[in-house]
């Protein structure tokens, strides 16, 4: 008897972890079914939007898209920030994937890049065809491309050469601020619009204490907000390396670009619109809370909502949930990021215009190679991109359409983006080795552990020794491009040649067109840069939109009409 008690005893353990074994694969069994009855297609959505508000868009939509397609349930798989880049990786090595997946955290961006060529369906054959679930709309017989607020730049991706996602919000960054609290703390009744005001601002603020004793902070940063200070003010006065380094002249400093600026010595660390660019994220983080590179972003949104800071930047996906959460308590404000003026005594040479704010469409969603029914996971994409089913979509989330033509939450009207002004020329997201090291060095300058001259002397060798091994990477991706190049020429090819009249005209127009952009000049681009690269540093070296001294002396001569000096 005691023997067998004993082994009652000892095995108890593994029967209860045994029985609630069975009893979760039951559940969950049952769940499924429950979900999908025999004879359904389900389309399984994987995100990271944790929001309330979101997956009730999400059940919404589906439910009225299974109106039109009773045999079809769609279902969320809604997974935390901090895990989704485990999940992601996981599952889609795993062949366990969902049908449609959110693109864009959790991992670096050129893996994320690996991950779509790998594991997701291209959608550029669909783009120049208008998406059925806008008949009867403005959109009608418009192609999809044109149908979204960035014509669907920000869904194409320059390294496979395809489009491979499609975009469901608009997003815009803005500072939110205590109103009460700025006025108790500085006597100002608005922020300073100014940036050498704004800063005055949060020195006052930080000379008063609260209730615990405890200094007021003016900015409640973590490291998710850091970016938005970086790209909405600091980024700007970066702008004038784009005359040395955008050699393919499309208005943009690419990551080789980038490199190939610093490996022949048309760029440095010491060109001074980057040295400003840094003394100005060491400005502005100075007036963030101490260590903050290590709080979430829920740690800075608790900060400001107990009325412990002054200012918090955020987005559009924040903007419901802030002002619920300072109802009653205090009453939010919302300004421009305060960037300085052309007239600033500090930046004015670099600033050359307004900040040009692209119109930042995202919430992005791929379709996996291992879905069962990609067509249908497509359809309920198409179905959520229609400018009808879009507005709708948003309206309940609390966001900005990505569709044109749709209206939106008043307050969400100081959102929108300014589409005239001057962007950020400085990448250094080459990939791999680089990029590791870039954050790491990086990082260290975030926390004042090392100035601009030590972050310059530690990464600027390895960046141009170590480079071309990413470089050649990133060569190699836009290489592996061809044969799809190749497959929708002879697509368009074909077209001309079977059409007649202004059609093949047209075709033909088209083609030539097209062969110029995605063959002619991405080899001659592709050619010069690996030139600079061979020939290295070249003490006499201009940028693209720059002119030799030679040059100069020429053109002052011509205007003046006097003889042409030799050289």
């Amino acid at each position: 008897m005691g023997d067998t008690t004993a082994r009652l005893k000892r095995w108890f353990p593994v029967f209860v972890i045994a029985a609630a074994f069975v009893w979760a694969c039951a559940v969950i069994v049952l769940h499924r079914t429950a979900e999908a009855p025999e004879g359904t297609i389900v389309i399984r959505v994987g995100h990271w939007q944790l929001e309330t508000s979101v997956r009730e868009a999400f059940d919404t939509l589906a439910r009225d898209y299974q109106k039109l397609h009773p045999n079809v349930r769609i279902v969320q798989d809604a997974i935390p920030e901090t895990t989704y880049g485990q999940w992601v990786t996981t599952n889609l090595m795993g062949g366990t994937a969902p049908d449609l997946m959110e693109i864009g955290i959790g991992v670096t961006e050129p893996l994320w890049i690996s991950y779509q060529r790998r594991y997701f369906h291209p959608l550029t054959q669909y783009t120049a065809r208008p998406n059925p679930y806008n008949r009867g709309t403005p959109l009608e017989n418009t192609p999809l491309r044109q149908t979204f607020a960035d014509g669907m730049r920000s869904a194409y991706i320059e390294a496979l050469q395809e489009y491979m996602k499609i975009n469901l919000s608009q997003f815009g960054v803005r500072i939110f601020y205590n109103k009460g609290l700025l006025k108790k703390l500085t006597g100002l009744d608005e922020a300073p619009r100014d940036y050498h005001g704004f800063l005055a601002a949060c020195e006052e603020i930080k000379k008063h204490t609260n209730a615990e004793g405890k200094h007021f902070v003016p900015i409640a940063c973590s490291g998710y907000h850091f970016w938005m200070w970086e790209m909405m003010m600091a980024d700007q006065v970066t702008y004038p390396a784009l005359a040395r380094a955008d050699f393919n002249r499309d208005g943009y400093v690419g990551n080789d670009e980038n490199w190939v600026a610093f490996k022949s010595g048309r760029l440095s660390f010491d060109f001074p619109a980057y040295r400003a660019r840094f003394r100005m994220i060491r400005q502005i983080s100075d007036e963030f809370q101490v260590g903050y590179t290590g709080l979430t972003r829920d740690d800075a949104v608790l900060l400001f909502a107990q009325q412990k800071a002054v200012f918090m930047p955020t987005g559009t996906w924040d903007s419901r949930s802030l002002q619920e959460q300072a109802k009653g308590s205090f009453e939010v404000g919302l300004m421009e990021f305060p960037r300085p003026t052309d007239q600033d005594p500090e930046y004015g040479e670099f600033i050359k215009g307004p900040l040009y704010e692209v119109p930042w469409v995202g919430f992005p969603f791929g379709i996996v190679r291992t879905s069962k029914h990609p067509d249908v996971a497509l359809d309920f994409l198409l179905f959520l991109a229609s400018q009808p089913n879009n507005e709708k979509f948003n309206r309940i989330i609390g966001w900005i359409p990505s569709v044109v033509g749709c209206t939106m939450d008043p307050l969400l009207e100081a959102f929108k983006p300014k589409l005239e002004g001057v962007y950020g020329a400085m990448n250094f997201g080459l990939g791999g080795e680089t990029w590791v090291r870039w954050s790491q060095d990086y990082s260290l300058f975030q926390v004042n552990q090392i100035d601009y001259d030590e972050l310059a002397k530690r990464f600027g060798p390895f960046y141009i020794e170590k480079g071309l091994k990413d470089f050649m990477e990133v060569n190699r991706d836009w290489r592996r491009t061809i044969r799809t190049d190749e497959e929708f020429l002879a697509g368009i090819r074909a077209k001309a040649l079977l059409a007649t009249g202004d059609e093949a005209a047209s075709l033909w127009i088209k083609y030539r067109s097209l062969t110029a952009m995605r063959q002619v000049l991405p080899e001659v681009t592709h050619a010069r840069l690996m030139a600079l690269v061979t020939k290295g540093p070249d003490p006499k070296a201009v940028g693209p939109y720059e002119h030799s001294p030679e040059v100069l002396d020429r053109v002052r001569a011509r205007l003046k009409g006097g003889r042409v000096p030799k050289r």
